[in-house]
């Protein structure tokens, strides 16, 4: 039961992570001047890893467990969502990540940013709907 609150707590913490990211943060890349965002996006994205590392880890790692121990098709398609979360993350969002970092972003990769994060926000919004349906 622990586990289900942990993973509940988890889903609900990344949810308003992402929605915070989606409305606020990537948007106002757009608004920064080339040589503040990119000293501003190295302390972002050095921060916001302490948070969103553990916090898509401790994900990932308590839907594997949740699913071993009750494999209901719910919690199999949450665990398809955080996996395909996981794939967006390292093929389409670290490389404008590191782009931006290493001044090789054009104003057009950075709407295109806001754009296909609406990918990762409505999975992101969806496993936890789902999380709280297995209740």
């Amino acid at each position: 039961m622990y586990i289900l609150i942990a993973s509940l707590l988890i889903d609900f913490g990344l949810l308003i992570l992402i929605w915070m990211v989606q409305l606020v943060v990537y948007p106002s890349f757009l608004y920064c001047a080339k040589h503040d965002l990119i000293a501003w996006h190295k302390k972002y994205t050095h921060r916001i890893g302490y948070i969103v590392g553990p916090l898509m880890l401790a994900q990932l790692g308590f839907s594997i467990y949740v699913v071993s121990i009750v494999p209901s098709g719910n919690q199999i398609v949450r665990l398809l969502l955080i996996s395909t979360i996981w794939i967006l993350t390292i093929i389409q969002f670290i490389p404008i990540h590191n782009n931006i970092s290493k001044s090789k972003t054009t104003q057009e990769e950075l709407q295109a940013l806001v754009l296909k994060n609406w990918s990762r926000t409505v999975l992101w919004t969806l496993v936890f709907l789902l999380n709280i349906l297995h209740y």
